[in-house]
């Protein structure tokens, strides 16, 4: 049909011609209500943004000296914002010279990652950025259920 006698059938029916496809050969084009069509439009990109999760990046500071209880509290913290969906940055914070041992970081590091690795995944791997000791996790992927047969 030509665009010419399409448009007049589209005013006889007090509606819009929509090109669906222009790029096609020959372009395909739709007889609708073009206000009704943008509503719809609106309507379904506002429903999938409100199903969207934004990830947030929440940090956890840990120093050399922590204690256990300590450690196991900050650990415990970080389960919650990882089960949450968020990422967690860890650091060890090194002050004057305690950066002259850069193992015990290391260490609490270790003791750290072996308490989340339950629901944590490294995202990033453990690495050294001036006076800090990071590492970045990710929330664990969750194990596919068993559907019953």
């Amino acid at each position: 049909m030509s665009s010419i006698a399409a448009n007049k059938l589209a005013a006889s029916y007090d509606l819009d011609l929509y090109c669906v496809a222009p790029n096609a050969k020959p372009p395909v084009c739709k007889i609708l209500n073009y206000g009704k069509f943008r509503y719809e439009q609106q309507k379904q990109q506002k429903a999938s943004k409100k199903n969207q999760h934004v990830t947030e990046t929440k940090e956890v500071q840990l120093t050399p000296v922590i204690g256990q209880h300590d450690l196991e509290t900050k650990a415990k913290r970080a389960a919650e914002f990882l089960t949450d969906g968020n990422k967690v940055r860890c650091c060890v914070v090194f002050r004057g010279r305690q950066l002259s041992h850069k193992e015990v970081g290391e260490e609490v590091m270790k003791k750290f990652l072996s308490l989340v690795e339950e629901v944590s995944s490294i995202d990033k791997a453990p690495y050294w950025e001036e006076k800090r000791y990071n590492v970045i996790l990710a929330p664990a992927k969750k194990k596919q259920e068993k559907k019953d047969a």
